[in-house]
C-alpha cells in the first residue's frame, strides 16, 4: 500500500491506520506540520498588518475557498453563484489558478465549466490578480467569482465564502501534513459567510457540533448548510473525444438522459454501478451516489485532477468488464479527460451533481444582493 496516495494517507492522519509503524508516522507529520503552521501563520500576519500588499480589482469579487486539502464542493457552490448573478442580469466571470492544467490548455475545471455555464467566462492564470483584470477589462464584468480564492489573499474580496465538508469539517484537528487543514481553524474569522456542504450526509447532532466551533472563530459570518443533488447523466458523444467536441460545440456534445431527477425508467437507482473519480474528497461522490440509491459494487480512486492515460482507459474497462454492472458512472470533471462513452461494453455516465442550499439561502442571498444592488 503507498503510503501517500489519497486514501492511504487519509487513514493515516485520521488514526484509522493503527500499530507502531503508523504513530511514528504521525508522530513525524507532526513536527511536519509545526513548521508548516508557523509559515502560514506568518503570511496571515504579514496580510493581517498591511505588511503585504492587497491588490483591489475594478468589480466586487466574491471568493469561494476551502479550510481543508481535498474537496467540498467548491465547484457546485461557484456555479450556483454564477447562475445566481446571472439570472439578475449581472455579467459574471470565473476566475481560478488552473491547477492541473498543462501549458496553454484548460483543466478539468474550465472544460466543466465551459460545458455547464458556456455564457461564463472562465479565466484561469496563477496570477488572479491579471486574470480578474482581464475579465473587468475584455469580458466586460461586472462581478468576478474567484474559486480557490480562501487562501489567495493578495486580491481583495468583497464577500469571502467558505466551504467546509460535513464528513471532514476541520482535517481530522491537525494541520497539513499531520492532518488535512490547509491553516489553523482559527483562521475562519475572515469568513463572512461559511456554507456546511454534504449537510444532509450527518446527523442534526454532528452539524450542531460544527456549528458551535465555527461560531467560536466567525460569530457573525453568515451559516448555510448545502446539500450535493444529483440532477442529470451526463454521456459524450459517441465516436469523438470530448475535448474536440467542446472545441466544436461547448453546448453540443453530450446527451442529458435524466434532466431533473434520478427517478424514472432510465434511472440507474437501485442498479449495480462501478464508480470512480479523480477528487481531493473521493468519499463524498461515493456517498452522494449511495445517497440517490446506487448499489456501488465497485469503486477506483484517482488523484486529484487526474490526467487520465489510455492505459488508465484500458485498466478502467477491464475492470468493468470483470464487474457485473449496469454502468460506469464518474464526475464530470472525469468526463472532459476521457475519450470514449463506453468503458469496454459498459456505458460510461457522468453524474451532474449541483449544490442545492437547504438552510440559510435567504441570510446568503442577502449579502450576495449587496454587491451589485440587486
Amino acid at each position: 500500500m503507498k503510503l501517500f496516495d489519497s486514501a492511504s494517507f487519509r487513514d493515516l492522519v485520521s488514526g484509522r491506520r493503527r500499530g507502531a509503524g503508523a504513530s511514528l508516522l504521525r508522530g513525524a507529520l507532526r513536527l511536519g506540520e509545526t513548521c508548516y503552521a508557523t509559515a502560514v501563520q506568518l503570511r496571515n500576519w504579514g496580510y493581517d498588518l498591511g505588511a503585504v500588499a492587497v491588490r483591489r480589482a475594478d468589480a466586487p469579487v466574491v471568493s469561494v475557498g476551502n479550510l481543508t486539502l481535498g474537496g467540498t464542493g467548491k465547484t457546485p457552490m461557484v456555479r450556483w453563484l454564477a447562475r445566481w448573478f446571472l439570472q439578475r442580469g449581472v455579467r459574471v466571470s470565473v476566475v481560478s489558478r488552473g491547477y492541473g492544467s498543462a501549458a496553454g490548455e484548460a483543466n478539468d475545471e474550465a472544460l466543466e465549466m465551459r460545458l455547464l455555464l458556456p455564457d461564463v467566462p472562465h479565466l484561469q492564470n496563477p496570477d488572479r490578480v491579471s486574470a480578474a483584470r482581464e475579465a473587468v477589462e475584455k469580458h466586460g464584468s461586472q462581478l468576478v467569482v474567484l474559486d480557490d480564492g480562501f487562501q489567495h489573499r493578495r486580491i481583495a474580496r468583497d464577500l469571502e465564502i467558505v466551504l467546509l465538508d460535513a464528513l471532514t469539517p476541520f482535517g481530522y484537528g491537525h494541520v497539513f501534513p499531520r492532518g488535512m487543514l490547509r491553516e489553523p481553524v482559527s483562521g475562519l474569522r475572515r469568513a463572512d459567510a461559511v456554507v456546511l456542504s454534504r449537510a444532509d450526509l450527518i446527523e442534526p447532532s454532528g452539524r450542531e457540533a460544527i456549528w458551535r466551533i465555527v461560531r467560536r472563530h466567525a460569530p457573525d459570518a453568515v451559516c448555510a448548510e448545502a446539500a450535493h443533488a444529483p440532477r442529470a447523466l451526463i454521456s459524450a458523444g459517441a465516436g469523438k473525444g470530448v475535448r474536440n467536441l467542446l472545441c466544436e460545440a461547448p453546448e453540443g456534445p453530450f446527451r442529458q438522459k435524466v434532466p431533473d431527477t434520478f427517478s424514472g425508467t432510465e434511472s440507474i437507482g437501485g442498479k449495480p454501478v462501478a464508480a470512480f473519480c479523480g477528487l481531493g474528497n473521493p468519499a463524498g461522490f461515493r456517498h452522494t451516489l449511495e445517497q440517490c440509491g446506487c448499489r456501488v459494487v465497485g469503486f477506483r480512486e484517482f488523484p486529484d485532477h487526474h490526467r487520465y492515460t489510455p492505459e488508465d482507459e484500458d485498466s478502467l474497462s477491464r475492470w468493468a468488464e470483470e464487474l457485473d454492472v449496469s454502468a460506469v458512472l464518474c464526475t464530470c470533471k472525469d468526463l472532459m479527460k476521457i475519450s470514449r462513452d463506453r468503458l469496454g461494453t459498459k456505458p460510461l455516465w457522468a453524474v451532474r451533481i449541483e449544490l442545492e442550499l437547504l438552510v440559510g439561502q435567504e441570510a446568503l442571498e442577502s449579502r450576495l444582493r449587496r454587491l451589485c444592488n440587486v
